[in-house]
């Protein structure tokens, strides 16, 4: 079970690496231009900019336009700190994971403290239903042989 959750997070990591290079497909900018493709090719469907993705969370939980402004900051706070981990090669892919992990559950946790008790419910659903999805779909090459190799027993 701790194997899994694990993984589930590993994945939304991995989703929140890729954010900062959905946007360059949709409004090119000289700083995304220059930004190196995907190593092995691969491409991460993360999270739109903080702005697409407010807009969507408006139309699913119906937020107010003060909850509007308050989600996009503090979509718009993670952006920057995501990215400068992403960059920091000094830090080893597993703090930076779990770094991120961290960075990712506050941000959730900022966003589900701004909504009413339907709301609520309604981003616990969405979150579970993420968690689901992300268990379902395959992980990157290597994460399963490392974190799901057998534990010494004696």
């Amino acid at each position: 079970m701790l194997k899994q959750c694990l993984l589930v997070i590993l994945a939304a990591v991995l989703i929140s690496i890729g954010s900062p290079f959905a946007p360059a497909q949709d409004s090119p900018s000289n700083d995304q231009q220059s930004q190196p493709p995907q190593e092995n090719g691969m491409r991460h469907h993360g999270p739109p900019d903080p702005a697409q993705r407010t807009a969507e969370l408006t139309k699913q939980l119906k937020l107010t336009s003060d909850q509007q402004t308050k989600v996009q900051d503090a979509l718009q706070s993670e952006r920057p700190r995501m990215e400068s981990l992403h960059q920091d090669s000094s830090v080893s892919q597993q703090d930076r994971h779990a770094k991120m992990m961290e960075i990712r559950k506050n941000t959730d946790a900022q966003i589900r403290a701004l909504l009413d008790s339907s709301q609520q419910k309604k981003w616990d659903e969405m979150q579970a239903k993420r968690e689901q999805w992300m268990q379902h779909r395959p992980g990157p090459p290597d994460a399963g042989s490392n974190q799901q190799g057998p534990q010494p027993q004696q």
